[in-house]
C-alpha cells in the first residue's frame, strides 16, 4: 500500500483508473518533547506553515483537528534520515503535534477493469456536470487528467467519451473532461452498484463527523465518515493541499470516484492507504473547488 491518488466512478459510466492506495492508520503516538519547549501561542496555521516549509517529505500528510491539534502521518518510506528530519521539525511543537505511523506507501496505483480509459490507464468518473451554456462534462482526479487527452468507455478505445479540457495536479487533484457530441448518455447520478443510482442535485463542503459514501469502479460503494478537512498529503508525485480525510476504504481503480452524502456531491477520490478488506484512510479533493474553477455545476 502507499500514499497515492485514487480514481473513482459516479454516474451511469462506472469509471475507474489510476487509483491510489492510501493510509492505513495504526497507532498514533505523540511527539515526546519537554513541555517547556512548547510555544502554545503559535496558531495551527503557523505550525502547518512550518511543516510545509521544512517537512514536505514524500510519504507524509497532516491535518488540523477541531481542537487545534495537528496530526502528522508518515508511511513506511519515511525512515532513517527522513524520519529524523520529520521529528526534528515536529518535536518543537510538543503535544500540539501528534505523529502517526501508517502502513504502506503513499503512491498512485494503476488498475484494470471496466471503467473509463485514457492511454494505458483506467480511472473512475466522478460527477457529471454542465456549464451555463448547456455543455456537458465530467469531473475526475487531476492525476488522471494529466495522463491522457482522450477518454473512452472501453479498454479497446472504440467508444469515445470525451477529451480532457483541464487538469490540476499536484497542488490540487481535479480534472474536467468535455463529453464528445456523439456521447449523450450522461445523467446526473452516481452508480450505487446495486442496480440503482443516487441522484446528485447539489454540491457542498464536507465537515468533520459527516456520514459519507464513496462510489468507485473497483470496490463499488463504501461508507464511512469525514475525519478531517483541509488536509495536506505529500505524494511521491507532489503535494496536494485542502483535502478531505475520511475512514472510507478505497483501492486501485477507484481514483476520481465520487464522495457524496445523500444527493450532495462532496469530493473526488484522490488517494490513501489500506484496502476494503482490512479498512483504510482515503483523501478526497473537495468538488466545490473544481466546480468553481471550471464554472460548472452538478445537475
Amino acid at each position: 500500500m502507499s500514499f497515492s491518488p485514487i480514481r473513482r466512478t459516479a454516474a451511469v459510466l462506472a469509471a475507474a483508473g489510476l487509483a491510489a492506495a492510501g493510509l492505513l492508520a495504526t497507532q498514533a503516538q505523540a511527539a515526546t518533547v519537554n513541555p517547556s519547549t512548547q510555544d502554545s501561542t503559535l496558531s495551527a496555521s503557523a505550525i502547518t506553515a512550518t511543516l510545509s516549509k521544512d517537512a514536505t517529505i514524500p510519504g507524509t500528510a497532516w491535518q488540523t483537528n477541531p481542537d487545534g491539534r495537528i496530526i502528522v502521518s508518515y508511511d513506511d518510506t519515511v525512515s532513517g534520515t527522513k524520519l529524523s528530519k520529520l521529528t526534528s521539525v515536529t518535536k518543537q511543537f510538543g503535544s500540539r503535534v501528534t505523529l502517526e505511523k501508517i502502513h504502506g506507501k503513499l503512491t498512485k496505483y494503476i488498475a484494470g477493469g471496466d471503467a473509463i480509459y485514457g492511454g494505458q490507464y483506467r480511472c473512475s468518473l466522478g460527477f457529471n456536470v454542465r456549464n451555463s451554456a448547456g455543455t456537458y462534462y465530467f469531473l475526475t482526479a487531476g492525476h488522471c487528467g494529466n495522463i491522457a487527452s482522450s477518454w473512452y468507455a472501453n479498454s479497446g478505445h472504440t467508444t469515445l467519451l470525451g477529451t480532457t479540457a483541464g487538469s490540476s495536479f499536484p497542488g490540487n487533484d481535479y480534472a474536467i473532461v468535455q463529453y464528445s457530441s456523439s456521447y449523450t448518455n450522461h445523467p446526473g447520478t452516481v452508480d450505487l452498484y446495486n442496480g440503482t443510482s443516487q441522484d446528485i442535485t447539489s454540491a457542498g463542503n464536507a465537515f468533520v463527523g459527516q456520514a459519507v459514501k464513496r462510489s468507485g469502479s473497483t470496490t463499488g460503494v463504501h461508507s464511512g465518515s469525514v475525519t478531517a478537512t483541509n488536509a495536506t498529503v505529500n505524494y511521491q508525485e507532489g503535494t496536494v493541499t485542502g483535502l478531505i480525510r475520511t475512514n472510507v476504504c478505497a483501492e486501485g481503480g477507484d481514483s476520481g470516484g465520487a464522495l457524496f452524502a445523500g444527493s450532495v456531491a462532496l469530493g473526488l477520490t484522490s488517494g490513501g492507504s489500506g484496502n476494503c478488506s482490512s479498512g483504510g484512510t482515503t483523501y478526497f479533493q473537495p468538488v466545490t473547488e473544481a466546480l468553481s474553477r471550471y464554472g460548472v455545476s452538478v445537475y
